[in-house]
């Protein structure tokens, strides 16, 4: 079987089209549909449905897909392997998704000095403060911060990073700042769309504290933003706002009667099978990185 022709039926399940696949391999639509018709003949069945406008996994194809991304996974690792014993360093491409902020702050950084140690890698990163479907889009690694659900998928913790109740240091001066739960009522909260409760934990009780104050927005960039600048309490993973707390630009706030979220960084893997090269030193170098708080 052609491992090739293998990989344009991944492709094309990923892009929902042949002309989408074709783009990626640098083949015409026609060349793609004679290469899916070969291995649909040798395998004796129809992987996809057809029409003028878009493409759809058939029953055979949907059972096909996983057997194809293993083998491509196989085929990876045996390579990235035999790359390994010749010191010929990193390579291939290596897709990442990140939530917005750590994925500047961290994420790239860290990407850049990769490339730049090893020539042959590539990156195509994808920041979202969404959680991507990292199978369907064929991500190597996700860097999530979120509580996880129960999944197929595979976690491995990076580093804690736990929520931090925050403020400018100007906003505490004018305004003072909460010392219990209840107080909170008494200040401004900057808080993210649709989240309109802070968790916390009380004598080893969850409690989720509603909220409310002037300004909400859709990413924790904007929230951070608004924090520096005053505008009131935001509550913030560390590893959000650690420069800004090692700076100065912000100071944490305790409270006398509850604790914040113990959350983590984490990355995700589709797979614990032939995990390539590239994607374990992504996470052995994040983990190095992560030890160290700033300042």
């Amino acid at each position: 079987m052609d491992l090739g022709d293998v990989a344009l039926f991944c492709s094309i399940a990923s892009t929902g089209s042949l002309s989408g696949a074709g783009r990626q391999a640098g083949l015409s639509p026609m060349a793609v549909s004679r290469r899916l018709a070969a291995l649909e003949k040798e395998l004796g069945v129809r992987l996809f449905h057809r029409t003028t406008r878009s493409v759809a996994l058939t029953g055979d194809g949907e059972t096909f897909l996983p057997l194809a991304q293993s083998m491509l996974e196989a085929r990876e690792a045996a390579a990235s392997a035999f790359a390994e014993r010749r010191e010929a360093g990193l390579s291939g491409v290596l897709k990442i998704t990140a939530p917005n902020l750590i994925g500047r702050s961290i994420v790239v950084p860290l990407a850049v000095w990769l490339m730049a140690e090893n020539p042959l890698l590539k990156v195509d990163l994808t920041l979202s403060d969404g959680i991507v479907d990292i199978v369907a889009a064929g991500i190597d690694v996700a860097i999530r911060v979120a509580t996880l659900q129960e999944s197929g998928l595979i976690a491995i913790k990076v580093a804690d990073n736990p929520r931090i109740l925050c403020a400018a240091p100007g906003h505490v001066r004018a305004h003072g700042a909460p010392r219990t739960l209840a107080e909170l009522d008494d200040h401004v909260c900057l808080t993210l769309h649709a989240i309109d409760a802070w968790v916390f934990s009380r004598a080893g009780e969850r409690v989720a504290k509603r909220v409310a104050g002037r300004l909400s927005a859709s990413s924790v960039d904007a929230v951070r933003a608004a924090c520096r600048a005053g505008a009131g309490f935001a509550l913030l993973t560390f590893w959000d706002v650690a420069e800004d707390l090692a700076n100065g630009s912000l100071v944490a706030v305790p409270l006398d009667d509850a604790e914040t979220e113990p959350l983590a960084i984490w990355a995700v893997l589709p797979t614990r099978r032939h995990v390539p090269a590239r994607v374990r030193r992504l996470i052995e170098e994040m983990k190095v990185r992560l030890s160290k708080s700033p300042g």
